[in-house]
């Protein structure tokens, strides 16, 4: 019974149990789920699992099921960078402890309310159990924000290196302060729609509804908040790696206004969509890539001190290119939490921004279908490589170490980018090719973003198992990171 307990304090208390608990549900459900695609399917795959285990699948439904399943996983991931963030920012112990267990209780409502809901009929009871868990989770990063108060005397920088104010006040933590409160606000966003059920308002799909010349508010509402939210995650993850790779100096100094600024421009203006729409994505563009260019401040001071490190560690002050790569690339964990920024621009934002530069011109005159895929395709892209960062990053927390990080890092950033890169081609494929010899490329696109998901998914599975086996050890790695933090730089701040 004790051994139990023991466990149970390590996987609900520590801030390594709590997102090795996230990942690993996280890792479940995309899994199972994932059964239930296009592609399994096409292999026969679907329907076993559905007369397997019961599920409930109305077509007429189809829209919201989704969107729970959606929503579900998002949850775990914004969980998962509170945990890092509460660990990694200076609180108040009692804060960091509310803030942990109320969004951990919040996560696991919406999970195990939301989902039976949506997949083994429609009981309203779970529904409850689920808008309860999304509540519980707004309501701790209502108490995050005021966690993360930067104007106090206490947490002012101690190591001017780091970007502050003239009165010394943390323009980090205000930047992780100014992306929780318009997280909140634009959770906000898309709550109201929701309360307008059977009052008007509909579940639909963002990319069904992209050619209707005219939008009600609240489709608007959803629309907009879609996009802020996955923004929202990719910038805090942004600023979690930043406090991974000790970002500072000069660069920190420009980079940390950078970050505000554009996350709270590009926030407005999905705010903006509903009474302006036409304005409104100037705003977007505009706040998206000031934030990008902090980002890409984050990249050259992390690959600047990766080479620095790596010469050092072999002797050199200087070295050739070729070392200087050699010494960039020699552990995939930490340059792959900046690289899959970096891929971010070729499958994310630089086709999002030539789609919309390129709107009426191009992609209106394609059928409705193939514009739909790079929505679809855009969204999961942007949404997945967040993922990866975080996991590459957890999985340095795990002390994962030797050949097994080599072969974990390098399956990660090669596969998923092999998948990514697929999908982008996919997507994109009228542009370069005739409609009446695209089966080709169609079928190498598919076969290789489909073994690019596995391997990822089988490299996941691989550090959930060596976790899991740690766990009953006596005197494994849990059992001294029951009490243990993540690396922080508080201190020398």
């Amino acid at each position: 019974m004790l051994a139990l307990k023991t466990r149970f304090n390590y996987l609900f208390t520590s801030t390594k149990g709590l997102i090795l608990v996230a990942i690993a549900l996280c890792a479940i459900i995309s899994a199972f789920f994932g059964s239930l695609s296009g592609p399994m399917a096409d292999l026969g795959v679907k329907s076993v699992i559905v007369k397997t285990f019961g599920i409930d699948l109305v077509e007429a439904e189809r829209e919201g099921r989704l969107i729970i399943l959606y929503h579900t996983i998002a949850m775990a991931v914004i969980a998962i960078e509170t945990y890092m963030i509460t660990d990694l920012i200076a609180m108040k112990e009692n804060q960091r402890v509310q803030i942990n267990s109320t969004i951990t209780f919040g996560y696991l409502a919406a999970i195990f309310g939301g989902l039976p809901f949506a997949y083994w009929g429609t009981s309203w009871i779970m529904h409850g159990i689920y808008i309860a868990g999304l509540t519980l989770i707004f309501f701790a990063g209502s108490s995050l924000a005021y966690a993360l108060w930067p104007w106090r005397e206490e947490y002012k920088v101690k190591n001017k290196e780091y970007a502050h104010t003239k009165t010394g006040f943390n323009l980090e933590r205000i930047a992780f302060f100014s992306v929780s409160i318009v997280t909140l606000a634009s959770a906000l966003f898309g709550a109201v729609p929701g309360s307008f059920y059977g009052n008007g308002f509909f579940t639909f799909l963002a990319e069904n509804v992209v050619r209707e010349p005219i939008k009600s508010t609240l489709q608007k509402s959803i629309i907009g908040h879609l996009h802020i939210m996955l923004a929202l995650i990719a910038i805090a993850c942004t600023l979690i790696i930043c406090r991974y790779m000790d970002f500072k100096g000069i660069l920190h100094k420009i980079a940390m206004p950078l970050m505000i600024v554009g996350s709270i421009v590009l926030s407005m203006g999905t705010w903006l969509v509903v009474p302006f729409e036409g304005v409104a994505h100037a705003v977007i563009y505009g706040g998206s890539t000031i934030a990008m260019l902090g980002a890409l401040l984050l990249v050259i001071f992390s690959w600047n001190k990766l080479i620095r490190e790596g010469l050092a560690e072999k002797g050199l002050k200087k070295g050739n290119f070729f070392q200087g790569v050699a010494a960039l690339v020699r552990d995939p964990l930490k340059f792959g939490v900046t690289w899959q920024m970096v891929f971010m621009n070729f499958t994310v934002s630089g086709v999002g921004i030539f789609v919309a530069v390129k709107l009426d011109e191009i992609f209106r005159n394609w059928p409705f279908m193939d514009e739909k895929l790079i929505l679809t395709g855009h969204w999961h892209i942007l949404a997945t490589l967040t993922a990866t960062i975080l996991l590459l990053y957890y999985a340095d927390l795990a002390g994962l170490k030797g050949k097994a990080r080599q072969w974990f890092g390098w399956s990660v950033i090669i596969f998923s980018d092999l998948a990514f890169g697929a999908v982008t081609v996919y997507e994109m494929k009228r542009l370069f090719i005739e409609e009446a010899y695209q089966q080709p490329v169609v079928n190498v696109t598919n076969l290789l973003g489909d073994i690019g998901l596995v391997v990822v998914l089988l490299a996941l599975a691989a550090l959930m198992v060596w976790r899991l086996i740690d766990l009953f050890k006596k005197n494994g790695r849990w059992s001294q990171e029951v009490h243990e933090k993540l690396e922080s730089y508080v201190e020398e701040k």
